[in-house]
């Protein structure tokens, strides 16, 4: 058969018990960020892991689009990393206050 609903469950929370420390604790904005992917594909996990178990694709289907939406936001982040490099401003993100222009 495979693994239940627990195992997905266990896993889920242990990738986004990781991406949480990533992001409380880095400073990297490229780190944050990939930090915040890893929180997104534990969701996507869960919402996999419960479509197994009803039998329906609806949370596959919402899989999906989450990760159409969290492609869309590694573009404008790593868009806006690439900007900030070439600027020569700091990549920190604690000295990140405000966007200048």
């Amino acid at each position: 058969m495979g693994p239940g609903i627990p195992w997905y469950l266990a896993i889920s929370s242990i990738l986004f018990s990781i991406g949480v420390a990533g992001v409380l604790l880095r400073r990297s904005p490229l780190i944050v960020l990939l930090s915040l992917e890893i929180m997104l594909n534990a969701a996507n996990l869960s919402f996999v892991g419960f479509s197994r178990l009803f039998g329906e694709m609806d949370g596959q289907i919402f899989a999906l689009a989450v990760m159409a939406v969290a492609a869309a936001e590694v573009c404008v982040g790593l868009g806006l990393i690439v900007a900030m490099a070439r600027r020569r401003l700091a990549l920190d993100v604690d000295t990140l206050t405000e966007l200048r222009g």
